[in-house]
């Protein structure tokens, strides 16, 4: 009988040569992911803020330092900038110092569930509003409305007494709880915020107000 051609498309061979290939080549791309996005969201040192090294997510002691947010021509997207150092409930915070303080915002976060109103870095709920880049928001800044109302001279004191007394200070049509927010867990909750508004996220959330002039000028923001 004569040898028949075998199409190379209809070859069991062929096709379980190509399957264990695709799978060889899957797992080695999934393992270096893997390491990339482990090393991508590492939180950075003190001694990277001191030197100047920018970390996708920087270290804590990031909240003794002042946090701007610009556009980057080459990625299309604003992206944090971290500048010169500026006291933080009127002092600066050591390394532990910091991190104890973030510890205890997030684990009031979680405690108080702000997450079943908020968004934060994309995950959570949206009766309220998106708290990723809070801290940036121009009407906390100096001369804005919302920390005005506080009567406090620094973002940092209009937040925390916002957060301790909310519906002493409608600032949005649904109105935050009064949640029991203690002076030592609004620091946190603050300090946490501020942490948050660091990182790196790719230009999450999309059409945040980065400046003042655009506030004044009626832009939109994600308070």
């Amino acid at each position: 009988m004569a040898n028949k051609n075998v199409s190379v498309w209809t070859s069991i061979p062929f096709w379980r040569r190509s399957a264990a290939w695709v799978t060889g080549f899957a797992a080695i791309l999934l393992i270096w992911l893997t390491f990339d996005t482990l090393g991508q969201i590492s939180m950075g040192t003190d001694a990277d803020l001191k030197n100047g090294v920018t970390k996708r997510v920087p270290a804590a002691t990031v909240i003794n330092y002042h946090i701007d947010y610009k556009m980057d021509a080459k990625r299309g997207h604003e992206v944090p900038v971290i500048g010169e150092k500026q006291p933080f409930f009127g002092k600066e915070w050591s390394a532990k110092e910091a991190a104890d303080l973030l510890h205890l915002g997030k684990l009031t976060s979680q405690a108080k569930n702000c997450m079943n109103c908020h968004t934060l870095l994309g995950n959570g709920a949206y009766f309220a509003p998106d708290l990723t880049k809070a801290w940036l928001d121009p009407a906390w800044q100096n001369g804005g409305p919302l920390q005005g109302m506080t009567g406090k001279s620094t973002v940092e004191e209009a937040m925390a007494e916002f957060l301790q007394h909310p519906s002493q200070y409608p600032t949005h049509a649904r109105m935050m709880p009064n949640l029991g927010i203690t002076a030592d867990e609004a620091k946190g909750l603050v300090a946490f915020l501020k942490h948050m508004s660091s990182i790196d996220t790719n230009g999450f959330p999309r059409n945040f107000s980065k400046t003042v002039d655009q506030f004044k000028a009626g832009g939109t923001n994600a308070h």
